[in-house]
């Protein structure tokens, strides 16, 4: 692991930003921030990084003032729970085009993730999530994504710059290939082309429209406990809570419900860097709610980190184990519920000789589908997840 200088990818916050906060209970008061000198970020939980880089979607241009309004609200918030190792390393100062901007937040999210610091990005255009992904090409493993978002952005328009139109079609190109799922959230069907919807499940991807997740929140939540990274658009949330987006739309996830996805994201142990992207500051109110909406969930998200239980160790007494007899192949799915949390997962077998240690790909689950396998039927989970292990 090498400790990097990231100084010279960063310009201090501005003064105006943190002025007269004097609360020693607030979030400010409880961070290290980039004022006259960058923190260390070598022992630190999570780091907060600015993004000032607007180019990647020519409606939002202005967005590079959103991290400063965000922090505006973020910081005069109360301290919440856990003792907060956090830091605030600034603005990232954008490069001479769009594509040096992404390859510089790359670099430094891969140093951060390198040395177990979390990256939590805010401000700037969607676009982001493809320069988030490619953090983890060096870490040779394959990772989940997390896409919250009302549109799905895999359009392929034959650009070869990465827009905030065409990221996910990039990374779903990008080789190396190291994407093992992409989960879509919050997707509004009348703005989704039903091929591009095709083209996610012939690849075994799942989305999930709006109506489907408002409906079932808590089983969104074996979901997000399986992704590494999050990428949250806050197009995804209706005109009416978060105003300021230039695709704002009159329907959408509520304030509450995108800070109850924040926190069920920061309680998953697996997840190591997250952004929040397209706000506009321009097109917001006057009390700038679209800001305070974004803060607390940001908040949300750091809550849900503190209150983490590392539940990883299956064979542990911490576990019940529930072995379901099936009437055809497989012959047992075996499930495990934490006695701690009581959330479920689900073993799924490797497909012969495929790997030579792991017999089993643990994953989340919800209790909906231990109730499934009761009923004799095999989850939908467990048949899209061994057909991405074939």
């Amino acid at each position: 692991m090498h400790l990097m200088d990231l100084k010279i990818f960063f310009s201090p916050i501005d003064e105006s930003v943190y002025e007269g906060i004097e609360d020693p209970t607030s979030f400010y008061k409880n961070i290290r921030i980039f004022s006259e000198q960058q923190p260390e970020y070598n022992g630190a939980n999570l780091a907060l990084i600015g993004l000032e880089e607007d180019g990647g979607s020519e409606l939002n241009a202005g967005a590079s003032q959103a991290a400063d309004e965000i922090r505006r609200k973020l910081y005069k918030l109360k301290k919440g729970y856990g003792p907060y190792k956090i830091i605030d390393l600034g603005n990232l100062r954008k490069g001479i085009d769009v594509s040096e901007s992404q390859s510089r937040l790359k670099e430094v999210c891969s140093v951060l993730v390198e040395n177990d610091v979390l990256p939590v990005i805010i401000g700037g255009t969607h676009d982001h999530t493809y320069a988030q992904y490619l953090a983890y090409e060096n870490l040779d493993k394959l990772v989940s994504l997390l896409n919250i978002d009302a549109f799905l952005d895999i359009e392929d328009d034959g650009s070869k710059i990465v827009n905030s139109r065409n990221h996910l079609h990039k990374i779903l190109l990008h080789e190396p290939n190291y994407l093992f799922s992409l989960n879509q959230l919050a997707y509004q069907s009348y703005l989704i082309d039903h091929e591009t919807l095709a083209v996610l499940e012939k690849l075994y991807f799942d989305a999930y429209r709006l109506g489907h997740l408002r409906q079932y929140l808590p089983d969104m939540e074996p979901i997000i406990r399986d992704a590494d990274l999050m990428s949250f658009d806050m197009t995804a949330i209706k005109s009416s809570d978060a105003p300021g987006n230039k695709h704002a739309q009159p329907f959408g996830l509520t304030g509450e419900e995108a800070c109850q996805i924040c926190w069920y994201a920061g309680l998953n142990e697996k997840m190591s860097s997250v952004g929040f992207y397209e706000y506009y500051p321009l097109l917001d109110d006057e009390h700038k709610k679209t800001a305070a909406v974004a803060a607390t969930m940001v908040w949300y998200f750091v809550e849900g980190f503190y209150h983490r239980k590392d539940e990883h160790n299956f064979r542990g007494n911490d576990y019940m184990r529930y072995v379901v007899s099936m009437p055809s192949d497989p012959e047992n799915l075996v499930f495990y519920k934490s006695k701690l949390s009581e959330k479920w997962w689900m073993e799924v077998p490797y497909p012969h000789g495929k790997f030579l240690y792991e017999r089993n790909l643990i994953v989340p689950c919800s209790y909906s589908d231990y109730q499934t396998a009761n009923k004799g039927e095999v989850p939908e989970k467990w048949i899209t997840t061994q057909a991405k292990l074939i």
